[in-house]
């Protein structure tokens, strides 16, 4: 019995040690709403899938000897920016206030992140559920970078720049307008899903891509036609359907809100469709597969600052002028002689500007009481707020992109040599075939 005794008290710490440890986070378990968590972590899911649906995207509109190159641009930020994100992305973007220009490095490494909730940002789930769906924006961000620079970037370069760039760019611009304490959000700026954080950061970090890397050997000599429209209908799917979580998902809980973001996300792809369509079909005779795609991830793009805070007639509105205005858009490089690959200036810059401004006119209060009323409702003001966010974050990533992209072209090299360019890079920079026929 003697020699029972202590193996029976380490038996008796073993299982009391776990509930001594977890005890501090019991009561706030107990807070947790179950309904908003998994809405949430369905969200994030959703999320998760636009990635690959942009690699769809993006891979059927280059060149068939590019087309594992740009699919493996998109799909490697999964894995490189969720490491960056737990490690020090989350802290920077999310943790305790910096003078309202960045979060600490108190939550590196997700310190004091854990299932807890936290008020600041969602009460009514677990800490780490909020982080993991924030993270799928991170990922997704400098994704869509890749569009601009397509088909001539060196990946070992590219690996590093989409560190820095979310490290030096987007943490610092999602903590002014989301984190508790930013400058922008504290200024009463509106942006729901990212139209700001996410669209307009790219976009404009696509327009200094361009000029910086140059252009594509012989273009504007030689036709550059998508090989796969079929694969980009897909990824457009894709994305349009990882869109509800995009948009919906950050209401944060499922209720009312979500169910209006829903909504007008849906009505404005549509529109953006149809606006896009109808303006090339004015303008050369057809409409076309490629065009739809695009005027409908114009439309998604252009609702995400104002899904949670405007109407379902507004989001028709938005959509439609979204989509005719990105068509014209996308047409000025030609003129102004950039060679901005797969569109993303066009698409997601303008429809980023686009979204927050008119975030700023239709905004009303009586569909979400906790933003703001906008131009339409009598508050002038909105729309002021929504053009100071807009300058602010597009001169912030055009200047802090152009300094990246030259402090690696210094060291590293930005560019493929043209030699491998010509090849493709699907066999000069991975040693593989997109398609073996």
């Amino acid at each position: 019995m003697r020699r029972l005794l202590p193996y029976s008290i380490v038996l008796f710490v073993s299982f009391m040690l776990p509930a001594a440890a977890f005890a501090g986070t019991a009561g706030a378990v107990q807070s947790i709403n179950t309904g908003d968590t998994a809405f949430v972590l369905a969200a994030a899911a959703l999320v998760m899938l636009m990635t690959p649906g942009l690699a769809l995207f993006y891979g059927g509109m280059v060149r068939k000897k590019n087309v594992l190159a740009t699919i493996m641009q998109s799909f490697i930020l999964l894995a490189v920016i969720s490491i960056q994100w737990v490690l020090w992305g989350y802290s920077l973007s999310f943790g305790p206030d910096f003078h309202g220009f960045i979060g600490s490095l108190a939550w590196i490494g997700l310190n004091h992140v854990g299932l807890a909730p936290d008020p600041a940002y969602a009460p009514t789930i677990p800490h780490e559920a909020f982080m993991i769906f924030q993270m799928m924006f991170a990922v997704i961000t400098p994704g869509l970078i890749t569009g601009s620079f397509a088909e001539r970037m060196k990946f070992s370069t590219f690996l590093l720049f989409v560190v820095l760039w979310s490290t030096l760019v987007y943490d610092p611009i999602t903590h002014w307008v989301w984190g508790a304490g930013g400058w922008l959000k504290s200024m009463g700026v509106l942006d729901f899903a990212g139209g700001l954080v996410v669209h307009l950061s790219s976009g404009i970090a696509a327009l200094a891509a361009v000029f910086v890397i140059g252009k594509r050997h012989n273009y504007g000599r030689e036709p550059y036609m998508p090989h796969n429209l079929t694969m980009t209908m897909l990824g457009t799917a894709l994305l349009w359907f990882g869109w509800f979580g995009f948009n919906a998902g950050s209401a944060l809980s499922a209720g009312a809100i979500a169910t209006s973001a829903f909504v007008a996300t849906n009505i404005a792809g549509a529109a953006g469709t149809l606006g896009w369509i109808t303006f090339e079909w004015m303008k050369k005779g057809k409409p076309t597969m490629l065009g739809a795609a695009s005027g409908a991830v114009a439309g998604l793009a252009t609702i995400t600052p104002a899904s949670g805070f405007v109407g379902p007639l507004a989001a028709i509105v938005i959509g439609f002028v979204a989509g005719g205005m990105c068509y014209y858009a996308v047409g000025i490089k030609f003129k102004l002689g950039y060679d901005d690959a797969l569109d993303v200036v066009g698409v997601h810059g303008v429809g980023g500007v686009l979204g927050v401004l008119a975030t700023g006119i239709f905004a009303t209060l009586a569909v979400n009481a906790a933003g703001a009323n906008g131009l339409l409702y009598g508050n002038a003001r909105q729309l002021l707020v929504q053009l100071i966010g807009v300058v602010a974050i597009a001169a912030y990533s055009f200047v802090f992109t152009i300094g990246i992209l030259k402090l690696l072209d210094a060291v590293m090299g930005l560019r493929v040599t043209r030699e491998d360019e010509i090849a493709g890079l699907d066999v000069a920079q991975h040693g593989e075939e997109g398609y073996n026929m």
